[in-house]
């Protein structure tokens, strides 16, 4: 059980999408060193089966960030930054199998509009990010046809993303010297 989630409430649409856009950022740093990885392991191979490879390596990589964080601490760097906590329903930790269907659930924040670009050969660079745009909205809207302002994938996997409260300064410097002793 999450002490401090258990008074916390839901958290706006407006501060999770600010989220996952820093989220995007700090995720580009990891994909970057798992990128380098895979190309001193393949020696940078242009095989069509090492560019398949590479794909699958990233999607693992991302899933073991996002599974990690969740299960470890309920958060990830930019969910901490801005005091969100992922949960259980029951306000609990959330469990391995629990926070890997979650993440492959996300997907449908990108996956339907990666389908349709494929679907109708949309190749171009304006065309993909339409797409993207138009499927990130569609799915971020979700959230208004829940009662608790969940997104759907939260929903389906039995998960909730909850506001923390600020920290009390006293707390906090307490903490802070106490680190330092």
């Amino acid at each position: 059980m999450n002490p401090t989630a258990s008074t916390s409430s839901t958290p706006t649409v407006k501060r999770r999408l600010i989220v996952m856009v820093y989220e995007t950022f700090l995720l580009l740093a990891v994909e970057m060193l798992a990128v380098a990885l895979w190309l001193l392991v393949t020696r940078n191979s242009h095989a069509p089966l090492a560019g398949y490879g590479l794909k699958a390596f990233l999607f693992v990589v991302t899933g073991a960030y996002f599974v990690w964080s969740w299960t470890n601490s309920g958060h990830t760097l930019a969910m901490k930054t801005w005091r969100l906590c992922l949960t259980d329903r029951s306000q609990g930790r959330v469990s391995i199998k629990t926070a890997a269907l979650r993440y492959l659930l996300a997907w449908g924040w990108f996956l339907p509009a990666l389908a349709l670009c494929g679907l109708f050969g949309l190749k171009g660079k304006l065309e993909v990010s339409i797409a993207i745009a138009a499927g990130i909205l569609a799915w971020g809207l979700t959230a208004f046809l829940d009662k608790d302002r969940q997104f759907l994938h939260d929903r389906l996997a039995g998960t909730r993303l909850v506001q923390l409260p600020k920290a009390n300064a006293k707390a906090a410097a307490d903490v802070a010297q106490a680190a330092g002793a």
